[in-house]
């Protein structure tokens, strides 16, 4: 069977699958090294060139120059106001830069890419079609990982710790992430993959939900800034140069408070019911937010997450609308309430106060 060919298992419940009828099985065997999930939803994009990973660097929140054969990075590209428009997971192999995204990013910033390109040395392509995107976490299993230049095509997630130039809002004793070995391996299409067990999508969203690892095609929407979603972490260097929306990501992060947070929400099981993405969360009788995911954890139960206002009292338990009603949802802090306001800046008095000796 190949690797294209993951809804032909059996078992398969979707298309891609989302399970394959053990859903609490398979997100134990995930988490556990154990299997492999076919990620259907991502696209690759190659940028090759000698001026790549200075052009990246300089359109984009992370710092790339010093990017090594076979290192793997995340990175953010904004809009002037400092709001999210994409999201890129990046190898390079000494040659080429590639850039894994989430599939509806395809079209328009291969078409972004190529209007910045100018008079500099890179070629943007998309190879989308050569490869299929496999999830896993830990190193027990060797997925045929397709290579260039000698370098395994593997991207290693580094939301586990803070990267070097970032920042992390959670003030959690403990991070989630903290044993966070997911991965990311390019497969060439015709590979036969029939070896692995297969895990489906509902298990890598409670695994990644669990997590708090933010993802473009669910938490992001076209007001986010990197700030509410704890992204600082893993995908913004603080001190590199210029770059596109820099000015709203310092402004923000030394001197205001992101407008909303995420925020991991312990669902009421109860009734059985999970919110669809996008139901307001409410405070009594106020809408402070939506979620962006939801799924039933193996060990945690119903959770979801949810970006809403950042002044909602992080003590209060909220309610999120559903088919059968309201649930009743306790808040686990990823983005605390006074997330931001970072700089030590002195107090000026007023014009024309008067100070005492």
């Amino acid at each position: 069977m190949s690797s294209s060919s993951f809804a032909d298992r059996p078992g398969a419940i979707g298309d891609p699958p989302e399970h394959y009828g053990n859903p609490f099985g398979e997100q134990r065997a995930l988490s556990e090294g154990r299997s492999i999930g076919e990620l259907a939803d991502s696209a690759v994009i190659t940028i090759t060139g000698p001026d790549r990973l200075t052009w990246l660097d300089s359109l984009t929140t992370q710092s790339l120059k010093g990017l090594a054969p076979g290192d793997s990075a995340e990175t953010l590209l904004l809009n002037p106001n400092g709001r999210v428009e994409h999201a890129m997971r990046l190898i390079d192999d000494g040659e080429t830069l590639w850039l894994l995204i989430d599939g509806a990013q395809r079209e328009s910033l291969v078409a972004w890419l190529n209007r910045m390109r100018f008079m500099l040395r890179v070629e943007i392509v998309d190879r989308s079609d050569d490869f299929i995107t496999v999830g896993s976490f830990g190193d027990a299993l060797e997925v045929p990982a397709a290579r260039s230049h000698d370098v395994p095509l593997v991207w290693t997630d580094p939301w586990a710790t803070v990267v070097r130039g970032g920042h992390q809002y959670s003030t959690a004793a403990a991070h989630p992430a903290a044993d966070w070995s997911y991965r990311e391996t390019l497969v060439a299409t015709a590979t036969d993959l029939s070896a692995f067990d297969a895990a489906g999508s509902l298990a890598f969203e409670a695994l990644r939900i669990a997590a708090w690892r933010p993802r473009f095609s669910s938490e992001v929407d076209d007001r986010t800034i990197p700030h509410e979603l704890d992204w600082m972490r893993s995908a913004v260097h603080l001190n590199k140069g210029c770059y596109r929306g820099q000015e709203t990501v310092a402004k923000v992060h030394n001197l205001g408070h992101p407008p909303r947070r995420l925020v991991m929400l312990h669902l009421d099981g109860s009734e059985g019911a999970l919110p669809e993405v996008g139901a307001e969360v409410r405070l009594g009788e106020k809408t402070v937010g939506s979620v962006t995911a939801s799924a039933r954890h193996f060990e945690l139960g119903p959770i979801a997450l949810a970006v809403i206002k950042r002044g909602v009292d992080a003590a209060q338990t909220l309610a999120v609308t559903s088919d059968v009603g309201e649930i009743a949802a306790a808040q686990e802090v990823i983005v605390p309430t006074d997330a931001g306001a970072e700089a030590n800046v002195p107090r000026l008095p007023r014009l024309g106060a008067v100070t005492r000796g």
